[in-house]
């Protein structure tokens, strides 16, 4: 394996170069892999369809299955989504950042390509100090989890080294994630608010902000 950008984000002089590497890497339509509170993800620039195009190559994963979208931000959300109801306003409040992603209508007049989303955008904010700070600084990116897809998500940024290799520009390492929980998903783009996925969030915890909360058969 040839050379690599990798950065300790526990070391201050690391931390700081590391982003701006990062940074400028999402801004030129690479990929990075960044720490999140769940696992580590695979990012790039969310408004590059060449770059969403190269994530979805170097995990092996088909167009039929779109990328989500992380923020820096709960204001970047109205940017991205329209039609929010206020339970939908209820759920960020509550639980951004966090482990809660919600599928919203898109904003029509956005120009990406995520793969085939049927008018939704997936969007999440992390509860992560390093992936807040690089989305800050980027703007919203396309990211998924960092490994190969029908292989188990990197928990740390050695494995997801060894899944993805120079296919990645710069990879930070915030050490290892916690448990490999999933984000809850709800769909908040319909009349009543569906459970997609259960994971970090419960849905007890969700009926206490949506009390119309749907759930799945």
């Amino acid at each position: 394996m040839g050379w690599v950008r990798r950065f300790d984000m526990s070391l201050a002089s690391e931390r700081a170069v590391g982003l701006d590497q990062a940074t400028d890497a999402v801004r030129r339509g690479e990929l990075v892999v960044l720490p999140t509170d769940t696992v580590y993800g695979l990012g790039t620039d969310a408004f590059d369809p060449e770059a969403v195009a190269r994530l979805l190559a170097a995990k092996g994963r088909g167009r039929d299955l779109p990328v989500p979208v992380l923020v820096g931000s709960p204001r970047t959300l109205d940017g991205i989504a329209t039609q929010l109801s206020r339970t939908a306003r209820d759920l960020v409040e509550a639980f951004w950042p966090g482990g809660l992603t919600l599928v919203a209508r898109v904003q029509p007049t956005l120009r990406w390509d995520l793969g085939e989303t049927g008018g939704t955008v997936a969007v999440r904010m992390p509860l992560h100090p390093v992936a807040i700070e690089l989305l800050q600084a980027t703007g919203p990116m396309a990211v998924s989890s960092a490994n190969i897809s029908g292989r188990p998500p990197a928990t740390t940024v050695d494995e997801a080294l060894a899944q993805l290799g120079e296919a990645v520009s710069v990879y930070l390492d915030g050490g290892p994630s916690g448990e490999p929980v999933p984000s809850t998903i709800v769909d908040v783009s319909g009349e009543a608010p569906r459970l997609l996925r259960a994971g970090a969030v419960t849905e007890a915890e969700l009926r206490e902000v949506a009390g119309d909360l749907v759930t799945e058969p």
